[in-house]
């Protein structure tokens, strides 16, 4: 009978990248929704509008909190 083998991963290099662009992606996707959300609110009060400009800094502020906090998370500060 064979014995079992274990097959060597050898660098987990394209593992970490992979987790790395699956934060990335779902933080995007979390701010492009906060975003979302915030301009039906504002614009939902007196008639504002909310420029392009301002909804993409409202995706970069989102971004920049998802960073932190998975920063926090993953760097263990929680």
């Amino acid at each position: 009978m064979n014995q079992l083998v274990i097959l060597e991963v050898g660098n987990l290099e394209g593992v970490v990248v992979m987790i790395v662009a699956m934060i990335a992606v779902a933080s995007f996707v979390i701010s492009l929704v906060v975003a979302g959300i915030f301009k039906l609110i504002y614009e939902s009060k007196a008639g504002r509008k909310l420029t392009k400009g301002q909804f993409w800094r409202t995706v970069l502020v989102c971004l920049l909190i998802c960073g932190l906090i998975s920063g926090m998370i993953c760097g263990g500060g929680i």
